[in-house]
């Protein structure tokens, strides 16, 4: 499996970036991590039986590039 992680371009008003950049750092996360983990549930939700087979095969393909990286956690 290739690496299919890329940046992706989203149009937000720099004061709302800003102030998401906030929030995020309040919660101990980052920006991509919180815009991730609502991409999931949006699928999770409203997908259907191919969207969340490419659900499972992306999630795998993280597990395992994050896997291969150096001073990984496994519990991350």
């Amino acid at each position: 499996m290739g690496d299919s992680t890329k940046p992706r371009q989203v149009r937000v008003a720099d004061g709302l970036w800003k102030a998401y950049d906030t929030v995020c750092k309040d919660l101990g996360r980052t920006r991509a991590e919180d815009i991730n983990d609502h991409i999931r549930r949006q699928v999770r939700q409203h997908g259907g039986p191919e969207e969340l087979t490419l659900l499972e095969q992306a999630e795998a393909e993280v597990a395992e590039r994050r896997s291969r990286q150096v001073g990984h956690r496994p519990d991350e």
